[in-house]
């Protein structure tokens, strides 16, 4: 009988530590969804007001001739690069407050970067793109999220093609072959779909119930990062194929 109690006491307790962990975890997982829902926000709303300060009656205003037609947009362009790399590089010195206030400049500068799609897209076909890479991506990351297979090697594999995509986009700034762009953008939204997967379940699997808060908010923080990367490139992608040109 003392076996028996012991025993069941030992599954009692398990139980409950699981139940922590789960709900730490769910937790977590809310935590990175929200902040990459709201770096997406920012990046809509300044891409949009850009566009609305930098067009008027159909011509560029002094401003759009500043970070479209002059030599500061390559600053625009590249700025966000810059800022990916610094955070990637410097996320471990960062206070959760820093860490999470770059996120939300970084998310600016691509917005601003990108607010060129709203004069090459119409704007229902934005919002169409937007909402299909939504859906898409809510299904693949669940999947990444629930599922029991090991991602890991594929996500070897998927890094190999994300280079095969960067050498080929460069390439592809000389030729200019039409055919070749449309090969880039069938692989780039491959490659990102598969990301979008692998990468929510490698964000799972950094969580710790033993982290101290620090710790926890930067993960979350890089985590967020790591899926608005790939919703952002994933609808990128989805817009050439799906975008009606003005």
């Amino acid at each position: 009988m003392a076996d028996l109690r012991n025993y069941q006491t030992r599954v009692a307790t398990g139980a409950r530590a699981d139940a922590v962990i789960d709900e730490g975890l769910r937790a977590y997982m809310i935590r990175v969804y929200n902040l990459m829902a709201l770096g997406l926000a920012i990046t809509g709303l300044v891409g949009w007001g850009a566009f609305n300060f930098a067009v008027a009656d159909g011509q560029l205003t002094a401003f759009g001739q500043l970070i479209y037609a002059s030599a500061f947009r390559w600053v625009v362009i590249l700025a966000p690069l810059a800022l990916v790399f610094f955070m990637s590089f410097r996320i471990h010195t960062l206070s959760v407050s820093a860490a999470q206030t770059t996120f939300w400049v970084y998310a600016g500068l691509v917005g601003l970067s990108l607010s060129t799609i709203f004069l090459v897209y119409t704007g229902e076909s934005i919002v169409r793109t937007f909402f299909i890479t939504a859906a898409s991506f809510g299904a693949l990351s669940l999947w990444g999220y629930t599922t029991r297979r090991d991602l890991t090697g594929m996500g070897s594999f998927l890094f190999m093609g994300l280079i095969g995509l960067i050498l080929a986009s460069i390439v592809n700034i000389f030729l200019g072959s039409s055919a070749l762009q449309f090969a880039i953008s069938v692989i780039g939204v491959l490659v990102f779909a598969g990301l979008t997967a692998y990468d929510t379940q490698q964000i799972k699997e950094m969580y710790y119930e033993g982290d101290s808060t620090l710790v926890a908010g930067r993960k979350a923080i890089m985590g967020a990062l790591r899926l608005y990367l790939d919703f952002i490139n994933l609808f990128m992608f989805l817009l050439q194929f799906l975008g009606n040109r003005e």
